[in-house]
């Protein structure tokens, strides 16, 4: 079915969820993406947004190996037609590349997203997919960094203040022309890159930044979880 979001088609567009983190700092018992908010897990959130996004050509979900089952049976009832799962690697770049192998031939834009950000609204998704859309080859959301911001040496002593202007927090999704992502993955000096954006901008590439949200936020430690429970509430997403 072709997406109604303006004349814009997303059959050209595909999702990858990375849902393969251990999520240690959360301090739960299953792997991140299975631990719950408000009783429901972090990928069902994440999987729910996604499938507002009528019309994709594919969605692609890393999962931990030894529950592919349980993360298949989310994207069974929640995605029409189900998403493909697949194993993680060692690696979030492993566990994205064995994702990129799964998509067709067709799909012309990738879309990187971590399971972890699983608030992000549907917005954000199409600001990404838009602006790569617009000529640029790789495309991250980021919010300004309003902290003041220290480099500090080994020693834990303050080198200097950073201007923070022009600093951003970055999210995801992060937005990708196929080729430009086909042709970092492909090179193994790349992959020691923390994320993807940071394998085009090893590269040499030009990374576009946009405006994020503030709900596209990382549930990493339990106080975000708290953060998630509020939002669960205020947003009257599922639970």
């Amino acid at each position: 079915m072709t997406s109604n979001y303006g004349d814009r088609s997303l059959r050209s567009v595909a999702i990858v969820i990375a849902a393969a983190g251990r999520g240690e700092r959360l301090g739960g018992e299953l792997p991140k993406a299975l631990e719950h908010v408000a009783g429901v897990s972090l990928l069902e959130y994440c999987v729910h947004t996604v499938a507002a996004l009528r019309g994709l050509g594919a969605v692609v979900v890393s999962a931990p190996e030894a529950y592919l089952a349980e993360v298949d049976e989310i994207c069974a009832r929640l995605t029409k037609p189900a998403a493909i799962v697949v194993p993680g690697g060692s690696t979030r770049t492993e566990s994205v590349a064995n994702a990129l192998a799964m998509l067709p031939d067709d799909i012309d834009i990738v879309l990187v997203h971590d399971a972890a950000r699983a608030f992000t609204p549907v917005e954000q998704f199409l600001d990404v997919i838009a602006a790569v859309e617009a000529g640029s080859d790789a495309v991250i959301p980021g919010l300004a960094v309003v902290d003041t911001t220290k480099e500090v040496d080994g020693d834990g002593f303050v080198v200097r203040t950073v201007p923070r202007d022009s600093l951003r927090g970055v999210q995801t999704p992060q937005g990708f022309r196929r080729e430009t992502l086909d042709a970092v993955h492909r090179d193994h000096d790349l992959r020691g890159a923390t994320d993807d954006a940071g394998m085009v901008e090893a590269s040499g590439g030009h990374v576009k930044v946009i405006p994020g949200h503030p709900d596209a936020f990382k549930v990493t430690t339990p106080f975000d979880r708290l953060i998630g429970d509020a939002l669960v509430t205020s947003r009257s997403l599922p639970h």
